[in-house]
């Protein structure tokens, strides 16, 4: 059964804000500081969590640029797929730590990073000091949404996402002032949701 949305809100926050997005959102205290700015506010998260799509959507509404670094990385140095088979993920992870840099130096924006973004000790140490929010998701739904995919983590199959983001959970919600499952949920709820705890709590 996919887990339901899941909070790391300020102190004094209550759980009825999450009840009120329509899902069970028990508060957990944040394991970081919530005192944070909300710019540039920054989704992290496994492959096909939704990171791209919830944040594009989230910066329409908040009415900030959306730099996805993926992207980025794309427009200046080719495929992802290439770079790893030419130069090797080391290589790419450098190139990915560099745009992570670039995005968040650029202030008032929402920043999606890639799935293996939070593996760089340099990469967290900057995220200590943004808002945060992590989006979950299952196998099963990775799956429906990525068949046609050309990815280079997900060529081996569910059985190895599932290891990765196992893998890299805990940096995750370490990292997490906020988090959602995005498993079963429209996008543009999700979004929503998202844009309504940033102004209740950053307004």
């Amino acid at each position: 059964m996919p887990q339901t949305a899941r909070t790391r809100l300020p102190a004094g926050s209550s759980s009825e804000d999450g009840a009120q997005h329509g899902a069970a959102s028990p508060v957990r205290e944040p394991e970081r500081d919530s005192d944070a700015p909300l710019f540039p506010l920054v989704f992290i998260g496994p492959m096909a969590s939704g990171k791209s799509k919830i944040g594009r959507r989230v910066a329409r509404l908040l009415r900030v640029p959306f730099i996805d670094t993926d992207k980025t990385i794309v427009a200046a140095h080719g495929p992802i797929t290439e770079i790893f088979a030419r130069h090797g993920e080391p290589h790419f992870r450098a190139l990915e730590r560099d745009a992570v840099a670039d995005a968040l130096g650029r202030g008032r924006a929402v920043v999606s990073l890639g799935g293996g973004a939070v593996l760089d000790p340099a990469t967290r140490e900057r995220l200590r000091g943004t808002t945060v929010v992590s989006l979950s998701t299952t196998a099963e739904a990775v799956r429906s949404r990525t068949r046609n995919a050309k990815r280079p983590l997900l060529a081996a199959g569910p059985d190895a996402w599932q290891r990765i983001y196992d893998e890299r959970r805990p940096l995750y919600d370490a990292l997490a002032s906020i988090h959602f499952d995005t498993s079963t949920r429209p996008v543009d709820a999700i979004a929503d949701d998202i844009v309504k705890w940033v102004r209740r709590h950053h307004d």
